[in-house]
């Protein structure tokens, strides 16, 4: 085993720092604690993303010249979007001498670490199976009710058929949601194979340009040297009509998104056997909307969290569950003026044919 793949098999967030404690590198398990790419926090001030309620520069300084260890235990430890949770830090130089210092942040519940996900996941799935369930019990007595307005109102006056047509309009909105819920909670798989993403990205694109998006402008920025990827399409091409049209209703004036993809290597995501799975191929959606409301933007993908007033709450949550159905990873960077959804996605396996 070489020094990087050392590196990798770390099970512990692990960060590389430069003299004035700038993120030099991270491992796999750091880039998932910090919930950002290696590329993305690499220059970047450590305690910008490590927070703790202890300031010690000092005694990092103090390691770094000395050439000693320092160890920290039972610091309430944070990320952005991450709560504080218990560990222990080791911090030490390199021993050649050039100012460099490795810091290890171990939870003090490994395990828990490790597999909150998991465990989140399967929470979810739980609930929303539960969801589902009970979704396609209320549609039946809903369609009674439907078709007993409908029938009501063919012997009303104007103005009690207004009723009744309130009655059928509301019950075809809980319809919706019902199918929205029952649309969540299907478990099946992806039906995978190699998949060019600028033809998916250019159906999304075609039809919203037609419908929900047609106010708006819609930028290209391909790289068409990208290769294939490994998806359903029809999955895939859910998860971009559902971000073009959240941008799309944020700016009812009109505005422009930018479909943009490139390639990034550095991008890898922690399998739960500990492995590690590069995500090289980039799909961001950009737009030039009001951005993410602030108090939603750490629960974003939640399931019933909107930020629209009428919103369900659903369409991000089925995003990111057909992304990570898909091994990929999605994340949102937003301020007022410029929101990115980037969703990472592996490269076709290789000697896999086109349907």
């Amino acid at each position: 085993m070489n020094g990087e793949d050392l590196w990798a098999s770390l099970p512990v967030p692990a960060v590389l720092l430069e003299q004035g404690n700038a993120i030099a590198d991270v491992n796999g398990a750091a880039e998932d604690f910090f919930n950002q790419s290696r590329k993305g926090l690499k220059g970047k001030p450590l305690f910008q993303y490590l927070l703790v309620d202890t300031d010690f520069t000092q005694a990092i300084a103090r390691a770094r010249d000395s050439m000693a260890s320092l160890h920290i235990n039972d610091i309430d430890v944070g990320a952005p979007g991450r709560a504080p949770m218990q560990c222990n830090i080791r911090v030490a130089p390199l021993q050649n001498g050039d100012g460099r210092m490795i810091l290890l942040c171990a939870p003090r519940e490994i395990t828990s670490f490790l597999s909150g996900r998991a465990s989140a996941v399967t929470a979810v799935k739980s609930a929303v199976g539960m969801a589902e369930m009970l979704a396609h019990e209320i549609k039946n007595p809903l369609a009674g009710i439907t078709g007993a307005a409908q029938l009501l109102s063919m012997n009303l006056t104007n103005g009690d058929r207004e009723l009744t047509d309130l009655i059928v309009a509301e019950s075809r909105r809980i319809v919706k949601l019902l199918d929205q819920v029952e649309q969540f909670g299907n478990l099946r798989p992806p039906a995978s194979h190699v998949v060019n993403i600028h033809d998916v990205l250019d159906r999304a694109r075609r039809s919203a340009t037609v419908g929900f998006g047609a106010h708006m402008n819609i930028e290209e920025d391909y790289d068409p040297s990208l290769p294939p990827t490994w998806a359903d399409a029809d999955m895939l091409q859910q998860v971009f009509l559902n971000l073009l049209k959240n941008a799309s209703e944020a700016q009812p004036k009109g505005g422009t998104i930018r479909l943009r993809t490139f390639f990034d290597l550095s991008l890898r995501m922690r399998r739960q056997d500990g492995s590690a799975a590069k995500l090289p191929l980039q799909i961001e959606i950009i737009d030039d909307g009001p951005g993410i409301p602030p108090d939603i933007a750490d629960s974003l993908f939640d399931p019933f969290v909107s930020g629209k007033e009428n919103g369900t709450g659903l369409g991000l949550a089925l995003v990111s569950k057909i992304v990570t159905d898909h091994g990929g990873w999605i994340s949102v960077d937003s301020h007022p003026g410029r929101t990115v959804f980037r969703i990472s996605l592996p490269i076709a396996p290789k000697g896999s044919a086109a349907p």
